[in-house]
């Protein structure tokens, strides 16, 4: 079939007049290329769901697009048992799109006989996760691309532990999706209150007090006493602002300052290039408020604030972003102090620094390695083990107390009340989270990370790269002698395969090489290892330091040109 063919018989069935007429300009005008962009391939269904650019076609995130993943969700779901013993939780951000695919979804579940709860407005992915488990759904959906560009959009499944698919449930709606005829020919259900003609059904929104259980579930977790804190905040204009200063004020805490361009959802971020904390320039305006305002600590959350990035300022003047791995090690251990219990358990990912197991052996507790994404995590230690702290070095914490996790998900509200509570803690003692961490350097060595990351055009550059990491591996790497490769693909420690590669350097240094799960990038992952001798902390930040710059240089002949 050729492309314009498919464009024909998915002009058919789109719903959406915007992306008609976009389609129909192109049928129009004869556009090849642009007919194969939008129909050489499919958008695909992986263990992130969807994501993608926004746009007409099988190759974009649009209405006929999402009520497939909906029909292919809920074709899973009955797998399992009949119409009216699932329900299906969906929530949504701000983004273009995100209200019509999230009610989209609705429409197309509920006809299909599952009951579908509809959050009562645009919220933070934590919510949604959250909500699956608290209502016991059996799957939630939340409609986001997270910290992609405006431009994009995307489907998050989560099954009815709360945590979003894994293998084998992703290849199993995936195949459902495929097998979804024209979204025209679906049976769907109608708004709540609408008239319903005899079989149809519609779905529920739910209220407020959703949002309130949630709210009262991360209060379970251990944030200390200590309030007095002045905290400069960014929602980098997704939708955490509001619920957040809720969250602050509902715990005792200030309202933090917040940055005006940025508070309100916008869903062309017209401040930032990419709303992402990890983005040079994301956090200038934070960052100008929080020296303004002179605050303890400046914290960002991603669009859809499910990420929490932190900077404090310095002594000497100015601020300095911590690394995910260094705000994991400081939340790690302010969970640890406050909860108890042998079977405690920590996890991260195998991209993660290598810091948090030798926090785990410190504490006596219970240490898990996983692959990369909280899907893995939250499967750590079940169900043996009470998982009270996981993370992953780009900005993502799930913090718990002695009931474990309340959210099955990173959240960045959550981890944003934690950072403010260890902040206040540290300054009445006259310290400051800098301090905090010179203390874990001491006792357990510099564990300096960092991360080198390429966006291509060309996916199959980052193929070539792979290849060729795998056929000719370097011998050595930033002066230090290449001791193991760790082929990922082929499972490594009893955990699933995966695309990417580990390599083990001389004196515990290490380089993970992946590509990205949700963007056209290929990443590579750097830790050092440098212990402290004669309490000179400052020196061996700075040996760190030395030996990561020798490792970036080195990389650079194994990564694509950007």
């Amino acid at each position: 079939m050729s492309n314009r063919e498919r464009a024909e018989r998915w002009l058919a069935q789109d719903p959406d007049p915007v992306t008609q007429a976009e389609l129909g300009l192109i049928l129009e005008s004869g556009d090849e290329e642009a007919l194969e962009s939008r129909f050489g391939a499919t958008l695909e269904f992986g263990t992130a769901g969807l994501r993608g650019e926004l746009g007409a076609g099988s190759n974009r995130m649009n209405r006929v697009t999402v009520m497939r993943a909906a029909a292919g969700v809920g074709h899973r779901l009955l797998a399992d048992g009949p119409e009216g013993s699932h329900a299906v939780v969906i929530g949504y951000d701000a983004r273009n799109g995100s209200a019509q695919f999230a009610v989209d979804t609705a429409a197309v579940l509920s006809g299909m006989g599952i009951s579908s709860w509809l959050l009562p407005r645009i919220l933070p992915t934590p919510v949604l996760a959250y909500a699956v488990r608290h209502l016991s759904a059996n799957a939630g959906v939340m409609v986001t691309a997270s910290h992609n560009p405006p431009r994009d959009n995307g489907y998050k499944v989560y099954w009815g532990d709360g945590a979003q698919i894994v293998p084998p449930v992703d290849k199993e709606i995936s195949d459902a999706i495929a097998a979804v005829g024209p979204v025209n020919e679906l049976r769907r259900g109608v708004p709540p209150g609408q008239a319903r003609a005899e079989g149809e059904s519609s779905w529920k929104v739910l209220g407020d007090e959703i949002v309130q259980a949630y709210l009262q579930a991360i209060q379970h977790i251990p944030f200390g006493v200590d309030r007095a804190v002045r905290v400069a905040y960014t929602p980098m204009h997704g939708v955490g602002g509001a619920l957040l200063i809720r969250a602050f004020m509902e715990n005792g805490f200030a309202p933090p300052l917040t940055v005006p361009e940025q508070s309100l959802p916008d869903p062309e971020f017209p401040t930032v290039a990419f709303p992402n904390p990890e983005e040079p320039g994301a956090m200038d305006l934070v960052l100008a408020l929080a020296s303004q305002v002179e605050a303890d600590v400046a914290i960002a959350n991603d669009p859809d604030a499910d990420r929490c990035a932190v900077a404090v300022p310095l002594p000497e003047g100015g601020w300095r972003m911590l690394t995910g791995d260094e705000v994991g090690g400081l939340l790690a251990e302010h969970v640890l102090r406050h909860t108890t219990g042998e079977d405690r358990l920590v996890a991260t990912t195998i991209v993660s620094s290598s810091l948090l197991g030798r926090i785990a052996e410190a504490h006596g507790v219970n240490f898990a390695e996983t692959l990369t994404g909280f899907k893995w995590i939250m499967k750590a230690g079940w169900p043996t083990h009470r998982l009270v702290f996981g993370y992953e070095e780009a900005l993502g914490y799930s913090l718990g107390g002695q009931k474990g996790v309340p959210v099955k998900d990173k959240d960045g509200v959550s981890a944003a009340l934690a950072v403010a509570a260890l902040t206040a803690e540290a300054k009445r003692a006259g310290r400051t989270l800098l301090d905090l961490l010179d203390d874990q350097a001491s006792r357990f060595g510099v564990h300096a990370t960092a991360q080198v990351s390429v966006r291509v055009t060309d996916k199959a550059l980052i193929d070539d790269a792979m290849t060729a990491l795998r056929e000719g591996p370097p011998v050595q790497l930033g002066g230090r002698a290449v001791e193991r490769i760790d082929d990922l693909s082929e499972g490594l420690n009893g955990l699933p395969p995966t695309e990417g590669v580990r390599l083990a350097l001389a004196g515990g240094a290490r380089v993970v090489i992946r590509p990205s799960g949700t963007e056209p990038k290929l990443k590579a992952y750097l830790e050092v290892v440098v212990p402290v001798e004669a309490d000179d902390v400052p020196a061996a930040r700075a040996a760190a330091a030395d030996a990561l710059t020798l490792l970036k240089n080195d990389l650079a002949a194994l990564l694509p040109a950007g």
